[in-house]
């Protein structure tokens, strides 16, 4: 039974409203006033370190995803019948319906590292390869102790940037959202430390990592709390994820077009040229009324011209593609079982094939091209000679680190420079998740305490921007 009261409540950790839409307001507020979604700013979408303020950062990203987000959400409302919208609990939730999916959208991006999807595979290859054999060298005697750091292993080397916008939320802003808005930003399903399995259950919900094994259980304790069992998500999910799909289609090109990658002609023969290979009649008579009318403008508005109209017609198609199947799925997506992205659902749809074809474009002439690329290994250059930096203050002893936070002498004079430099927020969040451990049980204290303090070194340096990253590195490195 579909029930939307159960989904949108007043939970909060601490201080809750006492009415729904005070709470929703309440989430608004502390989200657009975080300064983690401020640093968004300077935070590469494509490319990285860039000057030109048209070109899309992640949070100008954000804000598309949240417009269309709240497109999607409005036009689901519209859609249902003043007797569905009474039986399914949401003609008073109107407003929390539409508010948290926007909200969700604009917090989607939010545990993303400097210089893109680069740099969370930097991130896990120098964990594998720096990381473990630190890990490796605790002694664990019990096969408890052995189970549990061989469960971390596996954590620390799928850092992911949804997973990461969990921790950022909850421990490293303690923005103290709603439940509901929380849990809406749960993309996947999958902790960290749980292997993948293509045959497992909803396994498109679990295709990759959504939260840490440091927020398993608040995550555990929110799901109980809004009736969402584990492995399933939150139906806003499927709204943000769509406005985030449709977002993507024709940004990456038309920021192409302002680099200079790509000419707007050649945009428009690189789609056309597809769609004629792979017969695809609705996208090329999108782009060929779009292409002609904008060639019927003057010189310097032709570009943006073409794209202005091409976007609009795209969106508005595919927002209302996508309400159709959140509708004629609704059961399911409520009881967040849906097995699918409600974009990639009915893949014989045109809107299905349309997209395709803009992805294929933009992996091969923008994501592959030679000045992309060459940003991307500047980015790895830089996370992982951070990583390399700060790992002094991985091979201390538990006992040295402790003696670091307290402003005591230790031996390794570098480690007691490089803990002056991370910041108080992060280091608040490790002494917060320590308070939890047993001292009494002395292995799995030291291994679990080294956990905890691989997230703060990964929450200092993913937490960073762009440019901040490259100043960091420029000056640790002496260059």
């Amino acid at each position: 039974m579909i029930d939307y009261s159960k989904k949108f409540t007043l939970d909060r950790e601490f201080y809750p409203s006492k009415f729904i839409d005070a709470s929703i307001e309440s989430d608004r507020g502390r989200i657009l006033s975080s300064p983690a979604f401020r640093r968004l700013q300077k935070r590469t979408q494509v490319f990285a370190l860039e000057l030109n303020a048209s070109i899309r950062t992640r949070l100008t990203h954000s804000l598309e995803v949240g417009q269309t987000a709240r497109f999607i959400a409005k036009s689901i409302l519209a859609k249902l019948k003043k007797e569905e919208l009474l039986e399914y609990k949401l003609s008073e939730l109107e407003n929390a319906f539409i508010s948290t999916a926007e909200m969700t959208s604009l917090l989607h991006d939010i545990g993303n590292p400097p210089f893109g999807h680069f740099a969370e595979q930097t991130i896990n290859k120098w964990m594998k390869n720096s990381a473990l054999p630190i890990l490796d060298t605790f002694v664990a005697t019990s096969q408890d102790t052995k189970q549990l750091r061989d469960l971390l292993a596996k954590d620390i080397c799928n850092y992911d940037g949804n997973a990461q916008a969990i921790r950022v939320i909850t421990k490293l802003q303690r923005l103290n959202l709603s439940y509901t808005q929380i849990l809406s930003v749960l993309k996947y399903t999958r902790g960290a430390f749980e292997d993948k399995s293509k045959d497992a259950p909803l396994d498109y919900l679990r295709k990759k990592p959504g939260f840490y094994y440091s927020e398993k259980d608040f995550i555990q304790k929110i799901q109980k709390t809004l009736d969402v069992k584990s492995g399933h998500r939150f139906p806003i999910t499927y709204i943000m994820e769509a406005a985030d799909d449709i977002s993507y289609l024709t940004a990456d090109l038309e920021d192409s077009v302002v680099k200079g990658i790509l000419s707007l002609d050649k945009v428009y023969s690189l789609i056309k040229n597809e769609c004629e290979k792979e017969d695809e009649h609705y996208l090329l008579e999108v782009i060929e009324e779009r292409y002609k009318q904008a060639k019927e403008d003057e010189e310097p508005y032709q570009f943006s011209m073409f794209f202005t109209l091409v976007r609009a017609k795209l969106v508005t198609s595919l927002v209302y593609h996508v309400v159709d199947i959140y509708l004629a799925n609704h059961e399911a997506i409520f009881n967040g079982e849906f097995n699918h992205a409600l974009l990639e659902y009915d893949k014989e749809s045109k809107y299905y094939k349309a997209v395709k074809i803009l992805q294929k474009i933009s992996a091969k002439y923008i994501y592959e091209n030679k000045e992309v690329q060459e940003l991307e290994l500047q980015g790895y250059s830089i996370v992982n000679g951070l990583l390399d930096l700060y790992k002094p203050l991985l091979e201390l002893s538990s006992n040295d680190f402790h003696a670091l936070l307290n402003e005591e002498k230790i031996e390794c004079f570098v480690s007691m420079r490089l803990i002056r430099r991370v910041s108080s927020k992060q280091i608040s969040a490790y002494k917060n998740d320590l308070m939890t451990l047993d001292k009494e049980d002395k292995e799995r204290y030291k291994i679990v305490e080294w956990y905890y303090r691989v997230r703060l070194i990964t929450d200092y340096i993913s937490g960073m921007t762009d440019d901040f990253a490259l100043k960091e590195f420029q000056v640790l490195s002496a260059l």
